[in-house]
């Protein structure tokens, strides 16, 4: 595996947890919990390779906890937006495994998970994905009253149109590239506050948004969840293709034209 960063924690082990899977950028993660709280995670950097890479950790890191699948009691899975490829792989796997084990499924907002650890600010929160053609995706999140609120949904927009609506203090959150950093100070200077990397794995954001969810006693249908793409992926239109015609068909149409040829 092309892994260049791995970090795993453990804890005293429980039964009847929680796996939270993220797969929606090129930093994976995956984490048990119970009830919410965080017992293991593992994250590692991948090259694009999430289909030959997740199973093969999430069996490294229930080894190594000496956790049993049947102790797991719900899925909770990131469902975008994020990476085309990233995102099918994570939700299928979970899909999977939700059936097999017959426990419950959930899916929860990536730019939400990159957000709720810094609810305590109790600041407008931005999450910030870089989406290509010169845009970012972000949504805006904040808790207040020890309410946790979605202020604005997931979109689309570029970072110069964003800045023009940023008034207050804000704090901006993800996996932010260097250059889209710099251009938000320079156009929010001391509003922009730009939030460290050493923020815990998203799966472990995912554990706690998905065990708020499921003590609600929400849940998602594993036939219908489907990533969340803001942008259909992009897919090569095929070449049109000439129509295969004998050498003797060849030479009537160029004696006769196009004019009722008969095979």
């Amino acid at each position: 595996m092309h892994s260049e960063r791995i970090c795993v924690e453990f804890r005293n082990q429980i039964c009847n947890m929680e796996l939270a899977i993220d797969t929606s950028s090129n930093i994976v993660s995956v984490a048990l919990s119970h009830k919410g709280e965080i017992l293991a995670s593992l994250t590692w950097q991948t090259l694009q390779n999430h289909t030959i890479e997740l199973l093969p950790n999430l069996v490294c890191l229930l080894q190594q906890a000496k956790v049993e699948l049947g102790s797991i009691e719900a899925i909770v899975v990131a469902k975008g937006p994020g990476s085309f490829n990233g995102l099918r792989v994570g939700i299928s796997t979970a899909k999977g495994l939700a059936f097999t084990l017959s426990i419950p499924l959930l899916g929860v907002n990536t730019l939400e998970s990159e957000a709720y650890p810094f609810a305590f600010t109790e600041l407008p929160l931005r999450p910030i994905q870089k989406a290509g053609r010169e845009e970012i995706a972000t949504a805006l999140y904040r808790q207040k009253d020890n309410e946790w609120q979605c202020l604005e949904a997931e979109n689309l927009t570029t970072v110069k149109t964003l800045c023009r609506r940023i008034k207050q203090k804000t704090l901006f959150c993800g996996e932010i590239p260097a250059g889209i950093i710099r251009e938000i100070q320079q156009n929010l200077g001391r509003r922009a506050i730009i939030s460290q990397g050493n923020s815990p794995s998203r799966a472990s954001s995912l554990a706690i948004l998905g065990w708020q969810k499921l003590s609600k006693g929400e849940h998602d249908d594993p036939v219908t969840l489907q990533p969340l793409y803001l942008r259909p992926p992009h897919i090569t239109k095929p070449r049109e293709r000439t129509p295969f015609l004998s050498p003797r068909v060849e030479q009537r149409i160029q004696r006769n034209g196009n004019s009722q040829i008969r095979c």
